[in-house]
């Protein structure tokens, strides 16, 4: 008697990709005072609610929402570099700004293991650069993708998409790690595996559509995140 034994599709898991805010750093509480600075000199009032929905947006298309809520005559481009301005005096004056607790173990983990690190983040190009240079995240990452070069923010999936292709891994064979719900939704859209980190600093989001959630980066590791998908 002859056996057929069926050959099993087994996918395993390339390329990580980190959103950076709120993920590998915790710039959230300064992008929280620039904003706030911001919305004083223009003598607006946001309130919480109304913020917590930007958490995941890029600048950009923060002030494109705000301009139609609160009708701004500034241009975007100058809002945007006014906000700028507050966020870079923050970013260089704070000396205890530090990644986030167990993030960078595990950038070092999944690099020396083969796996490839590929950011896809909605801050600009100028804060990711600052930030990369500050702890010196170069050398571990393949690529790094800003918001600002998207029409549109996440919730849209063209950022998740794009650095999927730049890593030239299929996307079932990537996963995403963010903190916010419209980075989760981003991240699903593209077909993507999710782990939501539960940031403490993060407004709060809704994380039920991720595929697994984490309170500690400790809770990954290379051998894990393997297995994911």
């Amino acid at each position: 008697m002859l056996y057929f034994y069926g050959l099993h599709n087994y996918t395993m898991i390339k390329t990580v990709i980190f959103d950076m805010d709120g993920v590998i750093v915790d710039t959230e509480p300064l992008h929280y005072i620039a904003y706030h600075k911001h919305f004083e000199n223009l003598n607006i009032d946001v309130p919480a609610s109304v913020y917590g929905t930007f958490t995941g947006l890029s600048t950009k298309n923060t002030y494109q929402k705000l301009t139609e809520l609160y009708g701004l005559t500034h241009t975007v481009e100058e809002l945007i570099q006014a906000k700028r301005d507050f966020f870079n005096d923050l970013f260089d004056t704070k000396e205890d700004l530090e990644l986030l607790p167990g993030v960078f173990n595990l950038i070092k983990n999944l690099h020396e293991s083969g796996l490839q690190l590929v950011l896809a983040s909605s801050a600009s190009k100028v804060t990711i650069k600052r930030v990369f240079d500050r702890f010196k995240l170069h050398q571990y990452f393949t690529h790094t993708v800003s918001g600002e070069d998207f029409p549109q923010s996440k919730p849209n999936p063209a950022i998740f998409l794009h650095a999927a292709s730049l890593s030239q891994t299929p996307v079932d064979e990537c996963i995403v790690i963010e903190d916010s719900n419209n980075g989760i939704k981003a991240s699903k859209a593209a077909g993507i595996y999710c782990v939501a980190y539960v940031s403490e600093h993060t407004a709060p989001q809704d994380l039920s559509l991720a595929d697994k959630v984490i309170y500690h980066f400790d809770e990954l590791n290379a051998e894990i995140v393997k297995q994911l998908a």
